[in-house]
């Protein structure tokens, strides 16, 4: 039974939609906090409606912790929807239960309900987020995770005067969950949000938006150190600063190679932080965010602003704008992105698997299904390797620990049943997929490959991909195909970027490597029509 128990296996689930306890060292601290779920009338864009908040507050509040905390969060749900949070890029190390996948690692919170999520902060520093994790909720829950270094522990950066959270979020004015169920039951991608938002609020360029526009305030000669959060459910986003240059120092709780940049490019579901001195003219300028969207596909394109303005200028004066990318600069986009690169120090090292133990190839697309009551007959579906998860109604977590049988199979494809030519011309017959809850068994602690390929059905997009209870290191990306002897041959196994979300490039690919050491999950819930979800589970769990 010993030997079982160090040889079990870790299992890898595939779904569509978005474990024993660490011992505490004697001198951590136990940070508390009390989340109350609750409905609240909110006005933005001349409009006011009813929105689900966590403390009345939008975005919620930040959660501040250090590194080595043990963290207890008891959640009560006073709102009319199930609820769960996910506490987003926090490792769980085996203990997948406080993770937060609603049907996956845990019931939902029902109305009425309350339950305390407990996790450690192990090995971890820097910006993460915490967001719903059911349905279309975290349109307005969610909020930040401050996690500071051990004390007596310094930045490996010059140390910041102050910080400011910037989360970048998306506004519908109409009911998001009913525009959801309109979008389902006509067989359609629900409609595009009405406005981005800068901590909640989306800035004068907007109708009724004078009042709702957040303002820092800086000093001349000044560094300040900004964690920019993207909470936005659909949008990959640039972010630029009038007049003032960024220099990126870590991205997903990792610290980075700094460099210097006009503008940054941030998916769902990502962090960057970033320092920015105050070393321009006394005056107001423009933060701004827009969309990044290089495919045929209709996204709210309209940019949002929040005002950086030096101490002692008056609110009279007009801010100037960033000249941010083009809407559609690819080349932008993948040449910020080839300038990330993991510190790489004793201190901070980069361990890349070097040894691969298992490749697994996925392809994301898109499918129509017939649905009688959809408005075309047809029903628009997410896939990978052209499977569309169904989700069960058990969480999946519970049916393994208690071996429910009948709620998943263990038979996912490790690569698409039928190879074709992936990014070629746009495919728009033979669609359908099929349709399950299955998984792929992987052996615990074995070093795993994963190329995610994007796919020209009906048309390519881009696509955020995050893993729950890893960080994984990008070791490659492309446009096009991926060739497996080319490709791989150019692979980044130094100093890749490390982190637990990165965006699958318009009719491309990326590569990741990661070990299964962590009893846990993967998803990619942070797509338009694409939700993916990976769980590893040990055969021996404690609850």
């Amino acid at each position: 039974m010993a030997m079982q128990h160090r040889r079990h296996l870790v299992l890898l689930l595939t779904i569509f939609y978005f474990l024993g306890f660490l011992s505490f060292p004697a001198d951590a601290a136990v940070k508390k906090y009390q989340f109350d779920v609750q409905v609240k009338n909110v006005s933005r864009l001349c409009n006011s409606k009813p929105i689900v908040t966590v403390n009345g507050m939008f975005p919620g509040p930040t959660i501040y912790i250090r590194e080595g905390d043990r963290v207890l969060i008891n959640v009560t749900n006073h709102a009319q929807y199930n609820m769960s949070i996910h506490w987003h890029g926090l490792k769980q190390y085996r203990n997948g239960w406080a993770d937060g996948p609603a049907y996956i690692t845990q019931c939902p919170i029902k109305t009425g309900n309350s339950y305390t999520y407990d996790f450690n902060v192990t090995g971890q520093r820097g910006t993460l987020w915490w967001h719903a994790h059911i349905l279309w909720l975290r349109a307005t829950v969610y909020g930040a995770i401050v996690i500071m270094p051990k004390e007596r522990t310094s930045f490996p950066f010059p140390q910041p005067y102050q910080e400011t959270n910037i989360i970048l979020g998306e506004w519908w004015n109409s009911d998001v969950e009913t525009i959801v169920n309109q979008g389902n039951k006509l067989g359609l991608p629900p409609q595009t949000s009405d406005a981005h938002t800068i901590n909640g609020k989306s800035g004068p360029l907007f109708p009724c938006s004078e009042k709702h526009t957040f303002a820092m305030e800086v000093e001349s000669g000044k560094t300040y150190l900004l964690r920019i959060v993207n909470a936005a459910l659909n949008d990959e986003l640039f972010f630029a600063i009038a007049g003032h240059n960024m220099t990126v120092v870590e991205i997903d709780a990792v610290y980075t190679k700094p460099f210097t940049t006009q503008a940054i490019l941030i998916a769902p579901g990502q962090t960057t932080n970033v320092l920015v001195k105050a070393d321009q003219s006394p005056s107001r300028y423009f933060m701004a965010a827009r969309p990044f969207m290089d495919a045929p596909i209709p996204v709210d394109n309209k940019t949002v602003t929040a005002i950086l303005q030096y101490k002692g200028i008056p609110n009279t004066v007009l801010p100037t704008l960033p000249s941010l990318p083009a809407p559609s600069d690819t080349n932008f986009a993948l040449n910020y992105s080839s300038k990330l690169r993991s510190l790489n120090t004793p201190q901070y090292p980069a361990n890349v698997p070097l040894r691969v133990d298992r490749h697994l190839f996925y392809t994301i697309g898109l499918g129509q299904n017939p649905c009688p009551s959809c408005q075309n007959g047809t029903q628009l579906t997410a896939s990978l390797n052209n499977i569309t998860f169904v989700m069960p109604k058990i969480g999946l977590l519970q049916a393994h620990y208690f071996n429910i049988s009948g709620v998943f199979r263990t038979d996912f494809p490790d690569r698409p049943p039928v190879p074709f030519n992936y990014t070629g011309a746009p495919l728009t017959a033979n669609l359908g997929t099929s349709l399950g809850t299955r998984l792929s068994k992987v052996a615990f602690n074995s070093s795993i490959e994963l190329v995610l390929q994007d796919t020209n059905l009906l048309t390519v997009e881009s696509h955020p991909f995050h893993l729950h209870g890893y960080n994984f290191f990008v070791v490659g990306s492309g446009i096009g195909n991926f060739d497996p002897k080319k490709d791989a041959a150019k692979f980044n196994l130094v100093d890749p970027p490390e982190r637990n979300t990165v965006g699958v490039p318009t009719g491309g690919w990326t590569a990741i490597r990661f070990r299964a050491d962590n009893p846990e999950l993967a998803d990619d819930s942070f797509g338009r029509e694409f939700p993916l979800l990976l769980i590893a589970l040990p055969h021996e769990v404690v609850p």
